[in-house]
């Protein structure tokens, strides 16, 4: 992403998984576009000023925590994108890692869905947030 001229903000619980960023940011020149830092999404998104108001994406990856997902709606600018991709489970047998057939769509709802489905297992879902409608004259 950094290398497309987005700036980046990359979490992880993880201090091996940050330290592993953070050098091959270095390696490609794009340390000035990255900021990696340890968190621990168990305790919610990174609130400002850490980390910004709002991002254009955000991309969730094998992370599911249900009580999250107003949080990075929230935190999802106008005409931002959200990516997601998430354990499943089989219908009724959901919880822990693993998501209920429909958990994606149900919860971003109120995004514009773009795509999503499943396969191989996952969940996945991309989404964007709709961009405020101009006042008319």
């Amino acid at each position: 992403m950094a290398s497309m001229g987005l700036d980046v903000l990359g979490v992880d619980a993880s201090p091996v998984a940050i330290d592993l960023a953070r050098r091959g940011a270095d390696r490609f020149g794009l340390a000035d576009r990255c900021r990696f830092e340890v968190h621990d999404l168990d305790t919610g998104l990174p609130e400002p000023p850490w980390s910004a108001d709002s991002f254009d994406l955000i991309l969730c990856h094998l992370f599911r925590d249900p009580a999250l997902y107003g949080q990075m709606e929230a935190r999802l600018a106008p005409g931002g994108l959200l990516a997601i991709v998430v354990l499943a489970g089989p219908a009724g047998k959901s919880g822990g890692y693993r998501a209920e057939p429909d958990e994606l769509t149900r919860a971003f709802g109120r995004l514009r869905l773009r795509d999503h489905g499943a396969d191989s297992g996952r969940l996945w879902l991309v989404a964007t947030r709709p961009r405020p409608q101009a006042p008319s004259s």
